[in-house]
């Protein structure tokens, strides 16, 4: 369906018979409390959206960190090219815009009487709940691995202690060594990450560990920008870099953390790292909350991203099937932005548009070395559908020249959306 006209009897359906139940604590009555629990680039953009466009309604953000740090160009640290510090961001951009930053942790919640109850014994009452809680880990996939072993065999797929696990172990790793990097089935968080960091760690070895090798394998036959990432590997890493697709042996689902071997009933392999990139699920609380389905992912109304399980609740980025979209940073900001236009006009009672979302994706292979791809999006009422002809990808044989252009375009976008996500002021 490419339009959609909300006719009366739609609109009220849409409403779900919302009702405004008297506030306590507050000195003039908003419009609405929206609660929003997760301060990445889908929470907090959310946030943003909803009290810059409309400062009536009451924001609140739940997040257990105090600082956030971020995925998206965390494989530059592990490059050795970029500071832990310089993908760390603060909150306080976000309350001097009159959010309320709560650091605590989402336990539980009522449906039926709106309330979610935090890890510190407080409960808070929401017209609006927003869940934006990215994903977390199916152990069960891979046989001798679980949350006991990341120290040792690290999946770095959320950033933080994680992040510097495996970049000192790339550091202080031999010359001569061997990385796997085990990269899983769809659908799981960035699809390319997992080709970006072979690229990067080659560019750190080919510094300072030449005689090194890096190999991925996984459990697909084809991923995002593949004959891009092929063809810079062979022109800046040859040799360095070996792709094991599945039809090849590459689907991983043994690993034994003391032999420090991977791979599967026919084949495995002695490495001296090993980042095991495990299979993927919607965060544990919205599956403890039954807001997932038999897929592990949370299914939402494409027009406003209210979960199809509960009333007034919404769920945005990784934790939802997105339809055609993949799951990514940008992915995440743009269902921000259409959730949060809907929630402001579900409270002010105004017809819902119909969203159209974007996604672009930057890939480092060096620091001066970029590919990229973008696509466009329209929700319908099954899913979020891709555009035919909406988007594209970086040419294959580009210039040295362009190569660097998307590097400075790819530094470029991380420095606007941060600045959207934490920092972003009343013009």
């Amino acid at each position: 369906m490419t339009n959609m006209k909300t006719t009366r009897r739609r609109f009220i359906g849409y409403l779900g018979g919302m009702a405004f139940i008297p506030y306590f604590a507050c000195s003039a009555k908003p419009k609405a409390r929206v609660v929003i629990v997760g301060g990445g680039f889908g929470g907090a953009v959310c946030a943003n959206y909803i009290k810059l466009h409309d400062p009536a309604i009451e924001v609140f953000l739940l997040e257990k960190q105090k600082e956030y740090i971020s995925c998206p160009t965390s494989n530059y640290v592990i490059g050795g090219f970029k500071k832990m510090n310089k993908i760390s961001h603060s909150y306080s951009g976000l309350e001097k815009n009159g959010i309320k930053v709560i650091h605590d942790e989402l336990q539980n919640v009522d449906f039926d009487k709106k309330f979610i109850y935090l890890a510190s014994g407080e409960k808070l009452f929401y017209d609006r709940l927003v869940l934006s809680l990215g994903i977390d880990f199916d152990w069960s996939m891979i046989e001798g691995y679980d949350s006991k072993h990341i120290e040792k065999i690290p999946h770095a797929w959320k950033a933080g202690k994680q992040t510097i696990i495996l970049s000192k172990q790339v550091q202080e790793m031999e010359d001569g060594g061997v990385v796997v990097i085990s990269s899983p089935e769809d659908p799981y968080r960035c699809p390319p990450a997992p080709y970006e960091r072979a690229s990067l760690i080659a560019y750190y070895f080919k510094q300072f560990k030449p005689k090194s090798k890096i190999i991925i394998l996984d459990s697909k036959d084809k991923f995002t920008k593949k004959e891009l990432f092929i063809e810079g590997w062979n022109k800046l890493y040859p040799g360095m870099i070996e792709w094991v697709p599945r039809s090849n042996g590459g689907h991983v689902n043994i690993v034994n953390p003391r032999d420090m071997t991977i791979g599967n009933d026919s084949v495995q392999l002695k490495a001296n790292i090993i980042n095991l990139i495990p299979p993927q699920t919607a965060s544990s609380i919205t599956i403890k909350l039954g807001l997932a389905g038999r897929d592990g992912w949370c299914e939402v109304n494409s027009f406003t991203f209210e979960s199809r399980k509960a009333p007034y609740v919404h769920i945005i980025g990784d934790s939802i099937n997105p339809g055609d979209m993949p799951k990514s940073a940008f992915a995440a900001n743009s269902h921000a932005k259409a959730a949060a236009v809907a929630i402001i006009n579900l409270v002010n009672q105004k017809e819902l548009p119909v969203p159209v979302f974007a996604n672009a994706c930057y890939s480092l292979l060096t620091p001066d070395y970029g590919i990229s791809i973008n696509a466009t999006y329209r929700a319908t009422d099954r899913k979020i559908t891709a555009i035919i002809g909406g988007g594209g990808e970086s040419p294959l044989s580009a210039s040295e020249d362009l190569r660097k252009q998307e590097a400075r375009h790819a530094r470029g976008w991380y420095k606007s959306i941060i600045g959207e996500t934490f920092f972003q002021r009343k013009s």
